[in-house]
């Protein structure tokens, strides 16, 4: 009875921040730090796969929650560069379960699925099943999703670094030339995210805060949220808190 009555609580006062949320507020690109899975299958029970299967099942939740508010880039981080070290035990059922939420994202439809990370320290049926989402959905006019499998903000930096290094020797420019007249514009040319804007907020789920290396250069001017709870755990409200504390923000950009 009580945790109906919670419910319900939760719902009116949900359907209360949605009804003041100011649309022209919302930010056009979030970026999510997944956190919290293995913390709340503990708390519950559960085991490990358990929870990274029920963070997985959040994220169509979040994506519906974005389609109604008019957010068109999601960024979601997966898998980092360190998890990549997490013991075979846990790291391989964690790629399945990655794999198979990026085929289902893939297959709803609605979303554009996009790959940020360095795909060469991924397996090969993990890189297969990113290129095939993102060959699959290339045409949708729906948000796009930006997966962020085997990613790192240092390491992105450095393979721009590196991609422009070679794309000016394939022109036949020094590196003396390259160093008088590199901008920041040309390295951003060269991120995985180039030609999308950069997040606008990010939020982090289970108490955390910090960054941890997501988007390092993409957040230089972002708002961010950290909210307590696990995220398999996050829920609408949580989502509307987060962008209501954005719209209430005076962003100076540096100024």
């Amino acid at each position: 009875m009580k945790e109906k009555l919670r419910d319900l609580v939760v719902r009116l006062y949900s359907r209360r921040v949605e009804g003041h949320l100011d649309l022209a507020q919302v930010p056009k690109h979030i970026g999510v730090i997944l956190d919290g899975n293995r913390r709340w299958a503990k708390a519950s029970g559960g085991t490990t796969v358990e929870g990274h299967r029920a963070g997985a099942e959040k994220i169509r939740e979040l994506l519906s929650w974005c389609d109604e508010t008019d957010v068109e880039v999601v960024t979601l981080w997966m898998l980092s560069t360190d998890n990549l070290d997490r013991p075979p035990n846990e790291l391989t059922p964690l790629l399945g379960i990655i794999e198979d939420t990026v085929r289902g994202l893939a297959s709803d439809g609605r979303w554009r699925v996009h790959h940020v990370g360095t795909p060469d320290l991924l397996p090969d049926h993990t890189q297969r099943v990113l290129k095939e989402a993102a060959a699959a959905t290339s045409g949708n006019t729906g948000i796009i999703v930006n997966v962020a499998v085997g990613y790192g903000g240092r390491q992105e930096i450095a393979d721009a670094v590196r991609s422009l290094l070679a794309d000016r020797a394939a022109r036949g420019e020094t590196l003396a030339e390259l160093a008088d007249t590199v901008t920041i514009d040309d390295i951003a040319e060269h991120l995985y995210t180039r030609g999308q804007p950069d997040p606008d907020l990010v939020i982090r789920t289970s108490g955390e805060q910090r960054l941890s290396g997501f988007m390092l250069w993409q957040s230089a001017h972002s708002e961010y949220h950290f909210c307590d709870v696990f995220w398999p755990a996050f829920r609408k409200v949580d989502f509307l808190r987060a962008l209501r504390d954005y719209a209430a923000r005076h962003r100076r950009y540096g100024g």
